[in-house]
């Protein structure tokens, strides 16, 4: 383990103990090994790749939990002709991206500026259309971005009013006293 990553591990312990939001550290980390990272990200899970340097992500990123980026793909190596051992492809997300829970990034995909995708997809191709949700396995485009916020402003909640995030306490108490906005499937 080299120093910086020693003293990374160090510091990110001492957050964890302090209760403080070490989504700042994390990205700086995978800044150092080689990701371009935009301004306001936030990320819920590691960004991490085999091939870090090969990941770019824009600004007002925000990545879900369980999120998977695939830069090498090694089942090449099952072929009857051996000519080497990975496919290998850049990923790349744009601007103001919403990335859902487990959601995987084959290689060479690409996104464009304002797409959400939805959770569970499976991204195996380049999406270059802005103001799209994508979702499923393969993805595809299912809505435009103006469609889905139709479809569900009256179930938005606002949990950072004037840029000051709720506590628990106080989330509990608009979601309870907000039954009416709860989706129902």
């Amino acid at each position: 383990m080299g120093m910086y990553q020693f003293f990374y591990k160090i510091k990110l312990f001492e957050y964890k103990i302090m209760h403080k939001d070490s989504m700042r550290l994390q990205i700086d980390n995978y800044r150092r090994k080689g990701a371009v990272i935009g301004e306001n990200v936030r990320a819920f899970s590691p960004i991490t790749a085999a091939e870090p340097y090969l990941l770019t992500i824009g600004n007002d990123v925000t990545i879900s939990y369980g999120v998977v980026f695939l830069t090498h793909d090694n089942s090449v190596i099952k072929c009857k002709e051996k000519i080497g051992t990975d496919l290998v492809g850049r990923i790349t997300i744009g601007n103001n991206c919403f990335i859902g829970c487990n959601t995987v990034f084959l290689p060479g995909t690409e996104l464009a500026d304002n797409i959400v995708v939805g959770a569970g997809s499976i991204v195996t191709k380049s999406f270059k259309e802005s103001d799209v949700v994508i979702a499923g396995n393969p993805a595809k485009v299912i809505a435009t971005t103006e469609d889905f916020f139709r479809k569900n402003k009256s179930y938005v909640f606002d949990f950072a009013p004037d840029n000051q995030r709720l506590s628990f306490q106080q989330r509990k108490e608009l979601i309870l006293s907000n039954d009416s906005k709860l989706l129902r499937k």
